[in-house]
């Protein structure tokens, strides 16, 4: 029986598969370019108009396109688990999910718990998936 967690915020996911007394740990980082404006040219008389409204929307549905991606990966990985168990700091975990629902319902079938847990090193990533499956 393979046992997933996986701790995931939008730069990368840590991976730790439990099977058969073996322990495998991975990370997968996410390639999610990250957006922050940056003022830009302004004509002296008006600015804030809709070019940075454009601008912002592309970006934004980039983001949306490269977080399918990460997600993709990351299912493609964690495919045979017969357990899942999902952490993360931020809404990325619950984006996760609701990917896993619409588009892999018999992974999302598998999901013990989604739940939210501060950044952590990779030690207490590793100690938090475990002690989660032994209770």
């Amino acid at each position: 029986m393979e046992r997933v967690g996986i701790w995931l915020d939008k730069k990368q996911a840590k991976i730790l598969k439990l099977s058969n007394g073996k322990e495998e740990f991975l990370t997968l980082k996410s390639e999610v370019e990250f957006f922050h404006p940056s003022g830009g040219g302004r004509a002296p008389f008006k600015w804030g108009g809709t070019q940075d409204v454009v601008r912002e929307s592309s970006y934004m549905e980039r983001e949306k396109q490269q977080l399918k991606s990460y997600f993709k990966n990351l299912v493609d990985i964690i495919g045979d688990a017969e357990a899942i168990a999902v952490f993360g700091p931020a809404i990325t975990r619950e984006m996760f999910g609701k990917q896993l629902i619409d588009k892999y319902p018999a992974l999302a079938s598998k999901i013990k718990v989604i739940a939210k847990k501060d950044s952590m090193t990779d030690n207490q990533i590793k100690a938090l998936i475990k002690d989660f499956y032994k209770g």
